[in-house]
């Protein structure tokens, strides 16, 4: 019986793809390279600064400037992190549902505290989660477990009665090494590596409320 749901954060409830390649353009300004358009970002919104610091200027995180860059990428996105960033539509009706049915909900990414605690607090009804898991919460983040089970231990519910809903295949391969049932956000960033079909997913969903369609076959 699903007793919970547990929510990736971008791609999955924000859409903050805007912001995130935003803030590589703010930084591509300051070294006279031109911007780049939304729809080449959009999908890497999910790999964070490492993804979009590759698209933008070639580097790899092995690369001596790699973490000069991403410091300045960083602190390009913290000066804009909600300006465009909005909710996907339905996250509210979807979370006010899960309020009425009395079903428990929190949020496990692997965006950092100092970005993550912000954004959830200025975007409601995100604030009002039951538990907030951040990329450096735990030594090793999402592919591995270890975030997902703390935050069933947060919840207070055993890994198996819990949804994880996510838009990149490190939450897939996540959830079910922690034991949950993975729920794919068809209609986020998604990543350019393999296709979702090829992820191991329980379920897959194109709208945010469609969630709820799952909820009565998943509690049998």
């Amino acid at each position: 019986m699903i007793q919970g749901v547990l929510f990736d954060l971008d791609g999955t409830l924000a859409d903050t793809a805007p912001d995130l390649g935003g803030a590589l353009n703010d930084l591509l300004l300051r070294y006279d390279r031109p911007a780049l358009p939304q729809s080449l970002l959009r999908p890497l919104a999910s790999s964070g600064a490492r993804g979009m610091i590759l698209q933008g200027f070639g580097v790899t995180p092995s690369d001596p400037y790699f973490e000069e860059l991403r410091d300045e990428y960083l602190e390009c996105y913290a000066a804009r992190l909600v300006r465009e960033s909005v909710l996907f539509p339905g996250v509210k009706g979807l979370l006010a549902s899960l309020d009425s049915l009395g079903l428990p909900w929190g949020i496990v990414t692997n965006k950092f505290t100092r970005y993550a605690e912000p954004l959830v607090a200025l975007m409601p009804p995100l604030d009002r989660t039951a538990c907030l898991i951040c990329g450096d919460t735990y030594e090793r983040p999402k592919p591995y477990p270890d975030p997902l089970i703390g935050a069933a231990e947060q919840l207070k519910l055993s890994p198996s009665a819990i949804l994880y809903v996510g838009d990149d295949e490190r939450d897939m391969v996540a959830a079910e090494a922690a034991g949950m049932k993975g729920v794919v956000a068809s209609y986020g960033y998604l990543g350019n590596g393999a296709p979702p079909e090829e992820w191991p997913a329980k379920h897959y969903i194109a709208h945010p409320e469609e969630l709820l369609n799952l909820l009565p076959s998943l509690k049998k």
